[in-house]
């Protein structure tokens, strides 16, 4: 072949441009440059190798998909619909299902903080009588801190009138248990706050009582009694900032404990707010009041949660609008607004089938998946625009099976693998130690998976298609409605 004399000169020319080894290239003997054209000629040959062994099946495959569906829409949309409905009805289980333990979510499953308080709890077990001392973790409890309204000395009469009060009040909560019956005991008797036994719960008692601090006849004050000051030279207390209760509960009690914690939270809401209205009323008063239970810092972390919904509700609207505009057309017979509209709820399908889903399979229902459906909103209408693209690629006059099948085709292969990039970064996070990263990830990556069996988009770009034909061939006034 005469090129291949030729071919070397070229590819020293192209790159090497110092002339010196240019002139030497050119006074090369023909065997050698017959040599250097043999291996050019091989490395062409390989390059012509053909490399979508695994594209071509994936997309002839994706093709005869498209087909089927183009022939068939209504009965993959129909299926679409009712596989969502029929899994959305998981979400009855919600409530079981939700993991909203802190400790449990969000430290290690195997961590060594976790195994040494499992060695300490079997070395050191609780007995059956109460002792805070003894506690491997904060506990079940709830708890006052009382200071004086104008942050004034607390051990005053006046206050401890409000302080005993108070306490008599919380011992009342009834939730279907009393507190005498959900208490942590020692020798038979709930345990008691060692500030009000020192007075024999009578306010009076605090004036002529001389305190000691940090201990006062064995009984430890260090937890109960801040800002402390004491006598000069002397152990005796002067004046407190502030004086703390504590009600401890019977840790094995779960759910009873839950019920009597929310009474005791609605009572001080409604303790603060009363104060309030006092206070601007100009009423005497005593004391102010802050509050505290074991489960406070659950609670907030689902209220977060829940304020998530509102967000979500605004990011779908959002969604819906730039999804719309996008595809919206002068021209009514090429617009895809409602494809647009219905390719956005599909995101809304796939949350409601994959969450449905593991919630009938027990999945536990951790806090972070709340903020799951804003990602697999992006993917859907991601994947939503390349298939509206692909599809408004093909040629109008042809079938719509054949232009679904085209779509399918270009568009199949690329939707497909980085939706599975997507779902493999997640099932790779399950080997996480952590229970709220497994429980994202395994319905974020199951929601992602929704789009490729159910996905009812390509339906809808079928029936507006068909649509447009039966409008355009009739008075030709609807063709905006689903668009071609």
């Amino acid at each position: 072949f005469p090129w291949m004399e030729e071919f070397p000169k070229v590819i020293v020319s192209y790159f090497f441009k110092d002339h010196h080894l240019h002139h030497l290239m050119n006074n090369v003997h023909h065997d050698r440059c017959w040599g250097f054209a043999e291996a050019c000629e091989s490395i062409w040959r390989m390059a012509k190798c053909k490399t979508d062994c695994i594209e071509r099946p994936l997309s002839l495959a994706f093709e005869k998909l498209g087909c089927v569906v183009g022939r068939h829409p209504c009965v993959f949309l129909l299926v679409a619909l009712y596989v969502a409905a029929a899994l959305g009805a998981g979400f009855v289980f919600l409530q079981e299902r939700e993991a909203n333990d802190i400790e449990d979510q969000f430290t290690p499953i195997n961590g060594p903080a976790k195994l040494e308080r499992a060695f300490v709890v079997e070395t050191f077990p609780q007995s059956e009588e109460f002792s805070q001392l003894r506690l491997t973790s904060d506990g079940t409890y709830a708890s006052l801190i009382i200071t004086d309204l104008h942050g004034e000395n607390i051990l005053t009469v006046p206050a401890f009138n409000d302080i005993i009060e108070l306490d008599r009040q919380v011992k009342k909560i009834t939730t279907g248990n009393t507190f005498e019956n959900l208490c942590a005991k020692t020798k038979g008797r709930c345990m008691s706050n060692a500030i009000l036994d020192i007075i024999n719960y009578n306010a009076t008692e605090i004036v002529s009582s001389n305190i000691t601090y940090p201990m006062n006849n064995n009984m430890f004050l260090g937890s109960s009694i801040g800002g402390v000051e004491l006598k000069p030279d002397s152990s005796e207390i002067s004046s407190a900032k502030a004086v703390r209760l504590f009600y401890f509960l019977d840790e094995e009690k779960t759910k009873e404990n839950s019920y009597w914690l929310d009474g005791f939270l609605k009572l001080l809401s409604n303790y603060t707010e009363q104060k309030t209205v006092s206070q601007k009323t100009k009423c005497e008063l005593c004391v102010h009041v802050s509050y505290f239970t074991s489960l406070s810092r659950q609670n907030e972390f689902e209220i977060n949660s829940d304020s998530v919904i509102p967000l979500f509700s605004a990011t779908y609207a959002l969604a819906i609008n730039i999804s719309v505009l996008s595809c919206l057309r002068l021209d009514c017979v090429r617009t895809k607004v409602w494809v647009a509209l219905f390719g956005v709820l599909s995101a809304g399908m796939a949350v409601l089938a994959s969450f449905g889903l593991l919630l009938f399979c027990g999945m536990p229902f951790a806090m972070t998946v709340a903020s799951a459906p804003f990602l697999i909103l992006g993917v859907g209408v991601d994947d939503m625009f390349i298939m509206i693209s692909c599809w408004q690629k093909t040629e109008v006059h042809k079938a719509v099976e054949v232009r679904l099948a085209e779509t399918y085709k270009e568009a199949g292969v690329s939707i497909t693998i980085t939706t599975l990039t997507d779902v493999l970064a997640f099932y790779i996070g399950l080997l996480t130690p952590f229970h709220s990263v497994q429980s994202f990830c395994m319905y974020t990556s199951t929601a992602l998976l929704h789009f490729t069996p159910v996905d009812p988009k390509p339906s809808l770009l079928s029936l507006g298609d068909i649509f447009h034909r039966i409008c355009h061939c009739g008075s030709g006034r609807f063709h905006g409605i689903m668009g071609c």
